[in-house]
């Protein structure tokens, strides 16, 4: 596996790994409708490239697919880390988190909380958010 940046091409590519992971990763923690409200598969890749670009983005790839991303705002924020279906417990969040060390605040689902919990994250609070008039259950995590 190689980790490297985000190129505007990725963008359809980030989207569609997002949707998939979202509606079979995150399907044991959070009901049909809450992974509809979450990942529509309606995303506006303008603004999601604008928001790549704006962010120190990594592409983790194996043969030439992408396997997984992540991306992590100036303020440290981590954004979004997402792994394809078939590469969870793999390594690849792990190194795509190693290799964005400035990474001290995200929010994570129920499903990534255990995750971060064992690299050292602590949570902050509970919180519900809303998508499309739908609450989520997630995480303020910080390291």
């Amino acid at each position: 596996m190689t980790l490297r940046p985000y190129r505007p091409a990725d963008c359809p590519a980030l989207a569609a790994l997002f949707y998939e992971t979202v509606h079979t990763v995150n399907a044991r923690d959070y009901s049909p409708r809450q992974l509809d409200a979450w990942a529509s598969g309606r995303v506006d890749l303008a603004a999601w490239n604008a928001s790549f670009l704006a962010h120190t983005t990594l592409v983790a790839e194996e043969e030439g697919a992408i396997v997984g991303f992540a991306d992590l705002a100036p303020d440290g924020y981590l954004d979004r880390l997402y792994v394809h279906r078939d590469w969870q417990r793999r390594g690849v969040a792990s190194a795509l988190c190693d290799a964005l060390p400035g990474a001290r605040v995200t929010h994570a689902s129920l499903t990534a909380r255990p995750f971060f919990e064992r690299r050292g994250w602590r949570v902050v609070r509970e919180q519900q958010v809303e998508r499309h008039g739908v609450l989520l259950t997630n995480f303020v995590m910080e390291c």
